[in-house]
C-alpha cells in the first residue's frame, strides 16, 4: 500500500521544524485560554468580595439586625443575585479583560441591579427594619471596592498577558500581508504546507499549529481557499480568511436575500439606542447654548450690520450626513458681494474678503455658533467630522478626489466640533496630507464613538475656540 499520501516525508518533517521558529511566539500564547479562565474566576471573586468587604464596612456602622431582609442577612441574598447579574451583563469576558472601564462598567451596573432587588424585596417583606445606612454604605463600599479590583486586575492582565488577551495566528499561504502587534505569523507556504484535504498528515499538522490559538487569520491564494474553510470549519477556534483589496469591496458580513447571498457593506454606526443618546446630547447642549447665548448673538447680529452691508447669516451648501447636502448657517464674516457660496477658495491669512467684524468673529468660532441652529433642525450634530463647501479642494484637488476614503466620512452627522478639530487640524487645507489627517481623525471618531467620546470632545473643544489657524 502507498503510504506516500498519508504520511509526511522526511522533507516534510523538517519542514514543519522550520515551522517551529513560531514556537517561541506558540508558548508565549500556548495558555493563553487558560490565564483568561483564571483571571475570569478571579475577577469573579474579587468582585464576589468586593461586595462582601462593603457588607462588613457596613456591619461597623450598623449591628447585623438591621442588615436583613425577609429573615435573612442581606449578604447571602445579594451574593447570589449579584452573581446571576454579573453573568448576564457578560462581565467576565475578553472586553473586560482588555479594557478596565468596560470591566468597571459592567460590574457596577450588576451591582446596582442587585441593590434595586434587594431594596424591592425589603418593601416586599415589609423588612422596615432595614437600614437605608446600611444599604447604601454596602453597596456603595462594594462599588469603591470592585473599582479598585478592577485596577489591580488590569495590572494583573498586563502582567501574564501583556497586550495579547486574544491569541491571534497570521497563517501566509501565497497571500501577502502584514501581522497586527502581538500576532504570530507563520509561513506555510515557504514550507509547502496547506489543508490538503486528502492528506491527513499534514492536516493533523496544521492542527497541532493552530491549537494554541484563539484566533486564526489565513492569507492565501484563491485555489486554497475552500479548503481552508472547510478546515478551519473543524476548529473550537475564530478562523478567517483574508480576501484580496477590493474584492469584496470592504464586506462586513455574508447576508441573504431570496435564495441569493448577499455581500453586507455596512450596517450604519449606530444601533437605535446609541441614536438616542447622541441625539439627546445634541438637543440638550444646542437648547442649552442658544438661551445661554442669545444676548452675544444679539450683539453679533447689530456689529455685522453695522459694519458691512447684506444679511447677517451666511448660508451655503454643505456634505452632510449619507453625503447629502444641506444648508449650513454661519455669522457673515466676509463682504457679501465677495461671498464664496460654493468654497472653492480657502481663506487666507490675509484675506481681503473678511469684514472687520468677520475678522473677530472668525478668530474666536464665534462665526459657528448659527450652527446650534442646524443641530436643532437635524441637520448637524454638536459632535462630527466637519461639513465642506462643494467646492473645497486640498492642494489643487477637490476633497473626494484627494482622498478616496473622503466618502466614508459622513456615516454620522456633522457636526459644529470634532476630533480633528481638537486635534488641532483647522483651517485652510493647502497639501493633500492636510486632508488626510482630517479624514484619519473622522474615520477614527465613527469606529470608537461613544457617548462620553462626544462629552469630552464637547470639554476638549473649549481649549481650541481660539486658535492659530482660526481665520
Amino acid at each position: 500500500m502507498d503510504n506516500s499520501r498519508t504520511d509526511l516525508p522526511n522533507e516534510a518533517h523538517a519542514r514543519l521544524r522550520i515551522v517551529d521558529p513560531a514556537a517561541n511566539v506558540r508558548r508565549i500564547f500556548s495558555s493563553a485560554r487558560d490565564k483568561r479562565t483564571f483571571l475570569y474566576c478571579l475577577s469573579l471573586l474579587l468582585d464576589m468580595l468586593s461586595l462582601v468587604a462593603g457588607y462588613l464596612v457596613a456591619l461597623e456602622l450598623r449591628d447585623e439586625q438591621w442588615l436583613v431582609t425577609g429573615g435573612q442577612s442581606i449578604i447571602y441574598i445579594a451574593l447570589p443575585i449579584f452573581v446571576m447579574f454579573e453573568i448576564a451583563r457578560e462581565a467576565q469576558d475578553v472586553e473586560t479583560l482588555s479594557n478596565r472601564l468596560t470591566g468597571i462598567q459592567r460590574a457596577l451596573s450588576a451591582l446596582g441591579a442587585t441593590a434595586i432587588v434587594i431594596i424591592g424585596m425589603g418593601f416586599l417583606f415589609k423588612s422596615e427594619e432595614i437600614s437605608r445606612l446600611g444599604l447604601a454604605v454596602t453597596f456603595g463600599a462594594a462599588a469603591i471596592f470592585i473599582i479598585l479590583s478592577k485596577t489591580f486586575l488590569d495590572f494583573l492582565v498586563k502582567k501574564t498577558m501583556g497586550d495579547a488577551v486574544v491569541a491571534t495566528i497570521l497563517i501566509l499561504d501565497g497571500l501577502p500581508a502584514r501581522a497586527e502587534p502581538h500576532a504570530a505569523v507563520v509561513d506555510v507556504a515557504a514550507d509547502g504546507l496547506w489543508p490538503d484535504l486528502d492528506r491527513p498528515d499534514m492536516i493533523d499538522a496544521l492542527s497541532h499549529l493552530i491549537a494554541p490559538f484563539d484566533r486564526v487569520i489565513v492569507a492565501c491564494k484563491f485555489d486554497h481557499r475552500p479548503a481552508w474553510s472547510t478546515f478551519l470549519k473543524g476548529h473550537d477556534v475564530g478562523g478567517e480568511i483574508l480576501l484580496d483589496r477590493d474584492l469584496l469591496h470592504g464586506a462586513v458580513a455574508i447576508g441573504q436575500y431570496d435564495d441569493h447571498d448577499t455581500i453586507i457593506l455596512s450596517r450604519g454606526p449606530l444601533n437605535l439606542m446609541n441614536r438616542i443618546q447622541k441625539r439627546s446630547l445634541d438637543l440638550v447642549v444646542s437648547v442649552f447654548a442658544l438661551i445661554i447665548l442669545s444676548p452675544l448673538f444679539l450683539v453679533v447680529a447689530l456689529a455685522i450690520r453695522l459694519d458691512s452691508p447684506g444679511p447677517i447669516l451666511f448660508r451655503q451648501l454643505r456634505v452632510g450626513q449619507g453625503n447629502r447636502q444641506f444648508r449650513i448657517f454661519k455669522f457673515r464674516s466676509m463682504h457679501a458681494e465677495s461671498s464664496d457660496a460654493a468654497g472653492s477658495q480657502s481663506t487666507g491669512r490675509a484675506d481681503l474678503r473678511i469684514t472687520r467684524v468677520g475678522r473677530v468673529i472668525r478668530r474666536t468660532s464665534i462665526d459657528e455658533l448659527p450652527q446650534l441652529l442646524n443641530v436643532i433642525r437635524g441637520d448637524m450634530s454638536m459632535v462630527g467630522p466637519r461639513p465642506h463647501a462643494l467646492g473645497s479642494t486640498a492642494g489643487d484637488e477637490l476633497f473626494w478626489h484627494a482622498s478616496r476614503q473622503y466618502w466614508l466620512r459622513h456615516a454620522l452627522k456633522p457636526g459644529i466640533t470634532g476630533l480633528a478639530q481638537i486635534r488641532g487640524y483647522r483651517g485652510a487645507t493647502e497639501r493633500v496630507e492636510d486632508l488626510a489627517r482630517r479624514v484619519r481623525c473622522d474615520l477614527e471618531y465613527l469606529s470608537d464613538w461613544s457617548l462620553w467620546t462626544d462629552i469630552l470632545i464637547l470639554l476638549k473643544t473649549v481649549r481650541v475656540v481660539i486658535h492659530k489657524n482660526a481665520y
